[in-house]
């Protein structure tokens, strides 16, 4: 049969018993990265803004509504700069220990399972790799059981295991190939984000020490 005219059901048995961890690291890729592009539609605000909010409230001397600001806005940005808002009346040391005492809080839910997806872009290929393996040992199996018995191998007797072998290479490839550009896509994001955090904390600090 035609691979094209295959169902995914009947690609997937074809290829054995490696298709099983192929599949659950496609779930887990899945999975992760969804729930990474959900947490920073989540969390993504308009820095500039708001800090030119908690900035213009802080000139008023008006603490507790930029405290209420930053309480309103969900993002690890705003909870950085709260840390440092609390010690507002604080030599500087003090406040830019506050935000990075926040700062270890905040960076690891950012980059919550992201090793994850790196490991599944490097094991799955593994995997297709060891499914490749497996068949060819199929096919060399029956090649030494027909030799034994004296009867001639046809080339139908080892397609079975080159096309499972070439088959767990495949599936191996297509999911390790979009979860590595995603991962890249999300370090570079994680990156971005974690940079404007930088810089907002450092607008902060330098406002409440003049």
């Amino acid at each position: 049969m035609e691979l094209y005219k295959m169902t995914l059901g009947q690609v997937f048995w074809a290829g054995g018993p490696v298709m099983w961890p192929i599949l659950i690291c496609s779930i887990f890729a899945l999975s992760i990265i969804l729930e990474k592009f959900w947490y920073f539609h989540k969390v993504s605000i308009d820095t500039k803004e708001f800090l030119n909010k908690i900035m213009s409230k802080l000139k008023r001397h008006e603490t507790k509504e930029a405290l209420q600001i930053c309480d309103s806005t969900h993002s690890p940005i705003s909870n950085i700069l709260k840390a440092g808002i609390l010690k507002y009346d604080r030599p500087r040391p003090q406040i830019v220990e506050a935000i990075e005492d926040a700062s270890l809080y905040e960076i690891p839910r950012i980059e919550k399972n992201l090793t994850a997806l790196a490991t599944i872009a490097h094991v799955s290929p593994l995997l297709g790799l060891l499914g490749t393996v497996t068949g060819m040992v199929r096919c060399f199996q029956l090649i030494q059981a027909k030799a034994t018995s004296f009867h001639p191998v046809s080339p139908g007797d080892l397609a079975g295991g080159i096309w499972e072998a070439l088959l767990t290479t495949v599936a191996g490839l297509i999911v390790a190939i979009p979860t590595f550009v995603a991962y890249n896509y999300l370090v570079s994001r994680i990156n971005n984000f974690i940079l404007e955090m930088e810089k907002a904390s450092t607008e902060l600090v330098n406002f409440l020490t003049e």
